[in-house]
């Protein structure tokens, strides 16, 4: 070890002072800091390079690096969106969605697997099975298994907004794909869609994707075999043991309510 680090770390080397003083050269952007301010505080989320074209038109002969640095520091913080917590009755709704889960091996290729999600909103209870498409027939033969599963249908079933669910859509008027119309009024079910931005409407499905998805991840080398073992996760598992978040009851015992809400 060189003696010059030893004696530095123990203290015993003097500190070396800089034998020539250098003038403070002030920023360049402060000239325009208060321009750039107004700007992000009528519009907060204009882009770095649209301010930097703004200001060298100007006279800012800086780089656009330094003009990121300083707006990153005095953007306006984003305001949160609050949301209600929604807490629905017992039958009153399930929750309906995809998720893609990887690819499984076919004669001559891969073909994408998806996950067909059914969650009730009130106990939690979990119906998914695997597909291989999202179509409307795909979905009308996934809504049936779920509603056996199930033993009865919800009031509503509450969709994100895929095209195998609706064809068109203009603000809140939407028009539903005529096969899943044929379904619902089957078995008395209203469709709805979640509305555009609001993330607590399908709150409860979101949280399901990522518990799914983990317990699928690189497990299985046929869709057999994939469709067995999620059918255990949650017949075994999942129903069985999950405490539900807000009633503080186990998915079982708010299933049970569930289901003799849907029977009356």
């Amino acid at each position: 070890v060189h003696h010059d680090v030893v004696r530095r770390i123990v203290g015993t080397l003097p500190k070396r002072t800089r034998s020539r003083t250098h003038a403070v050269k002030p920023p360049r952007l402060d000239p325009y800091r208060e321009f750039i301010t107004e700007q992000l505080a009528q519009y907060p989320r204009l882009r770095s390079t649209r301010l930097y074209d703004m200001i060298r038109a100007r006279g800012y002969a800086g780089s656009v690096r330094t003009l990121r640095s300083l707006v990153a520091r005095i953007r306006p913080a984003p305001q949160a969106e609050v949301f209600l917590r929604l807490q629905l009755l017992a039958g009153e709704q399930a929750q309906v969605d995809w998720a893609h889960v990887g690819t499984i091996p076919v004669p001559g290729g891969e073909r994408p697997l998806w996950v067909f999600l059914t969650v009730l909103s009130y106990s939690r209870a979990l119906w998914a099975e695997l597909v291989y498409e999202l179509t409307a027939d795909s979905l009308c033969r996934s809504l049936v298994r779920a509603t056996t599963y199930f033993g009865g249908a919800p009031r509503q079933w509450l969709f994100d907004n895929p095209k195998s669910v609706v064809l068109e859509r203009r603000g809140d008027a939407a028009r539903f794909h005529p096969d899943l119309l044929d379904l619902a009024s089957h078995y008395h079910v209203q469709p709805r869609l979640c509305a555009v931005g609001k993330g607590n409407q399908n709150a409860v499905m979101e949280s399901f994707f990522s518990t799914v998805k983990h317990e699928l991840a690189d497990r299985f080398d046929s869709c057999g075999e994939a469709k067995m073992e999620l059918f255990d996760y949650i017949e075994v598992f999942y129903n069985q043991r999950r405490r539900h978040s807000t009633l503080g009851q186990v998915s079982p015992a708010a299933f049970e309510r569930a289901r003799a809400s849907q029977a009356a």
